[in-house]
């Protein structure tokens, strides 16, 4: 079968999997032929309960009998269940809930909050940031997608990523100096504003950018710069929500709280299921204002049901410690493999979001296209599916997030597929 002679290419330079998958269970795809493949992107990075989790199976094949789509304006018994648990699961103010269903629909709607409220339109994102990619989110998207599609909205704004492994701004030991980079960012986006600054939309965890986690105290300085020129803090959760990173939501290493918080692909555990959060006093001045923004989809009572499930087994199974511990196990032995394989030139990351960035001189840093892409396709010949940054100059950058109801067997299955991938790329390639 001819896999391309149909369908549109929607992934920029990157190609389809070669295999077409069969099926799914627990940490594994099998393909058509049988293969079972370890995957350890948790299918678009969204399947933290694992492929076809017995708890959402079930919820699906009762609630779809039932009752699964509706007038936007009609409510269900799901939607208010789902609201209340989210806003239960959050520190005040956050309690007032809108579910959508992608991604990129809950930070159009966070968007449109912030501009409605505070007056403003201009909206600033860090330069590797992947928000989405529709009209505003794809505006304050900055790691790919931006050329050759015509102009975006005026007043998008991108401050530099603060990234401790390629430094840009330095103190004199030659570290990050974040304050000093967050300074400057904000004295040129000053200098560019209208005066009309609406939002600051970022990422806790950078993850198309290639795993990038702002240091201690970046967010808490971040929202200061917000609080001081009336924008609101828009925190995208898409990746980091729901237990991923060892806490249930990851700015809660930061000890801040952000205006609105968007989550998508781990509250649907793989369906399509999203939501904005944000405060009752931002709702109720937004209401007044007359806020608009519905989709065909939103408030469906079929992925609201299964939304709460997520949640139930989150909770019951304690799966925020078992990202933190299993995310140990995952780093330990990447450090391993590192103290192997001199093309590994940083590992980083938090709970089971973790990245391994790929170099070919771990002084210079210089990195390798090739040479991340040789072991992507070994990976996947080998049998575990690793998830490569698809950008240019970044393809040596692994996003790896397995299940989080991953056995610490199948992790060190990956490692092992990984140590032989590493290897045998090397030879091909280097």
């Amino acid at each position: 079968m001819d896999i391309e002679r149909n369908l549109i290419r929607y992934l920029g330079t990157g190609a389809f999997t070669p295999e077409l998958i069969a099926s799914a269970a627990g940490s594994y795809v099998v393909t058509e032929s049988g293969r079972r493949v370890l995957d350890f992107t948790s299918g678009q990075m969204s399947a933290i309960l694992g492929h076809s989790h017995p708890d959402v199976v079930a919820t699906v094949r009762d609630q779809v009998g039932r009752l699964d789509h509706l007038f936007s304006g009609m409510l269900s018994r799901p939607v208010l269940e789902l609201a209340e648990r989210l806003a239960a699961s959050l520190p005040d103010p956050l309690e007032k809930v809108q579910l959508l269903t992608t991604g990129a629909e809950s930070n159009e709607a966070a968007l449109r909050l912030a501009k409605l409220v505070t007056g403003g339109h201009e909206v600033v994102s860090f330069a590797g940031s992947w928000h989405g990619m529709t009209g505003a989110a794809a505006g304050a998207t900055y790691s790919a997608g931006r050329k050759g599609y015509g102009p975006v909205a005026p007043g998008n704004f991108a401050i530099p990523t603060p990234n401790a492994y390629r430094p840009d701004v330095v103190t004199a030991d030659g570290e990050l100096d974040w304050p000093r980079q967050l300074d400057l960012a904000f004295a040129m986006v000053d200098a560019q504003s209208t005066g009309n600054l609406a939002a600051c939309l970022v990422e806790p965890i950078l993850s198309s950018g290639g795993i990038i986690e702002p240091p201690p105290g970046y967010l808490a300085a971040l929202q200061r710069k917000c609080r001081e020129r009336g924008m609101l803090l828009v925190l995208d959760e898409a990746q980091t929500g729901l237990c991923r990173t060892g806490t249930w939501y990851a700015f809660e290493r930061d000890g801040v709280v952000p205006d609105i918080l968007t989550l998508s692909k781990t509250l649907g555990a793989g369906l399509p299921l999203a939501a904005v959060v944000t405060s009752a006093e931002i709702e109720a001045a937004a209401h007044d204002r007359g806020f608009l923004f519905l989709t065909t989809h939103t408030s469906d009572p079929l992925v609201a049901a299964v939304g709460t499930t997520v949640l139930d087994v989150l909770e019951r199974d304690a799966l925020d410690v078992r990202a933190t511990e299993l995310g140990g196990r995952l780093r330990d032995g990447l450090h391993r493999l590192a103290e192997q394989h001199e093309v590994i030139g940083d590992v980083r990351g938090r709970g089971l979001l973790v990245g391994l960035e790929l170099v070919v001189d771990r002084v210079t840093k210089e990195g390798s296209d090739v040479l991340g892409a040789a072991v992507t396709r070994r990976c996947l010949e080998l049998g575990l599916h690793m998830n490569v940054v698809q950008l240019p100059g970044m393809a040596g950058v692994f996003r790896i997030a397995p299940p989080l109801t991953a056995s610490g067997e199948e992790v060190d299955e990956g490692l092992a597929i990984l140590d032989q991938a590493l290897r045998d790329a090397v030879k091909a390639v280097l």
